[in-house]
């Protein structure tokens, strides 16, 4: 970049592979500088890199990547030649992005080890020496982001990021880069993982699932509020989508709604095809119903007038909707919802 203004401008995202990103990005850079720390989710992403770009920070992007295709049209324009600043895994980073000089993608590695891998093959020694400490976790985040689920870890440690927070989460990976946990630590995730497993039986007794028309007898699987807690998303679905919950075949999607305390709604979306990120793309339209995310993962936000039902009809509108589409049919958002009652 030109002129560099000398700050160290991290930008991560908020599960454990993120926050093992940005504590990796921490030791690797905080010796040579002031650094920036932003742990942020999708919706935020290209505003972030962008001003960092403009300010001419060294940008460094790691688990997230453009939702947009112009803030990658004018990364082009702004970036020129230089290294990679941008490292991320998901296969819709790979399909936005492809092969540019500024970004390094590999699907089969979590975000933070693309990042390792970039600089176990880069940095200097003194870089290799400071981030050494980190290689557990790297490995545990690995694991859990792609579910492996060979260390149980994994779990253990995501539910330290919904216990503390992100920000408390890599405030100890900071201080201590070591992925043994003290007995303390231990004891409270492992209270929290059999507490959720209380919530999961709850939530899979009272989730129900509809077929999608026009999807060759896919479903869509919907639990309503009251039963989960917001940082239980990931493994909840996880179980439902991989098959781990006894169920049967796994539905195409799975809708999580929380009611928030203003009596707006946020449904988490997940999927293993991209049909999260197709839902949002179909009904999001940045007033009366909004959303983001990506494609396997992302979120719509509802308005008070809406119940669980209308949100449900409004989504498996969606959903059909695309089956729709992918046979050559166009539909608006105004049908979707005319669909919905609303």
């Amino acid at each position: 970049m030109i002129a560099p203004s000398g700050l160290v401008n991290i930008i991560s995202h908020t599960d454990l592979d993120g926050v093992v990103a940005a504590a990796l990005a921490w030791y690797a850079h905080s010796p040579s500088g002031p650094v920036k720390i932003s742990l942020t989710s999708y919706g935020e992403v290209d505003n972030l890199i962008l001003e960092g770009l403009r300010r001419r920070d060294r940008v460094i992007a790691l688990d997230l990547s453009p939702q947009f295709q112009n803030t990658v049209d004018e990364i082009d324009r702004f970036f020129g030649e230089a290294g990679p600043f941008l490292f991320d895994h998901h296969q819709s980073a790979y399909e936005k992005i492809g092969r540019r000089p500024w970004a390094v993608v590999n699907t089969k590695r979590c975000g933070a080890a693309v990042y390792w891998d970039w600089l176990a093959d880069n940095a200097n020694e003194a870089v290799k020496r400071a981030i050494a400490p980190l290689s557990g976790f790297v490995e545990v985040a690995n694991d859990r982001d792609l579910w492996i689920n060979e260390d149980p870890n994994g779990r253990l440690w995501q539910a330290m990021i919904t216990l503390c927070g992100e920000w408390g989460a890599l405030a100890r990976l900071i201080a201590n880069p070591d992925a043994a946990f003290t007995d303390a630590e231990r004891a409270v995730a492992l209270k929290f993982a059999a507490d959720q497993e209380e919530r999961f039986k709850a939530a899979r007794e009272n989730m129900s699932r509809k077929k999608i028309k026009g999807a060759g007898g896919a479903e869509m699987a919907f639990l309503g509020d009251g039963f989960l807690e917001f940082g239980d998303t990931s493994d909840f679905c996880g179980a439902v989508l991989d098959r781990q919950d006894g169920q049967g075949a796994a539905p195409a999607l799975v809708a999580l709604a929380f009611r928030r305390p203003s009596g707006t709604w946020a449904v988490s979306l997940r999927s293993r095809d991209g049909l999260a990120g197709r839902a949002v793309s179909l009904l999001k339209d940045g007033r009366k119903i909004r959303g983001g995310g990506h494609e396997d993962a992302a979120a719509l936000y509802f308005p008070v007038s809406y119940d669980e039902k209308s949100i449900k009809d409004t989504i498996l509108s969606a959903l059909e909707a695309n089956s729709e589409n992918q046979a050559g049919m166009g539909v608006t958002l105004g049908d979707l919802l005319r669909s919905a009652g609303q």
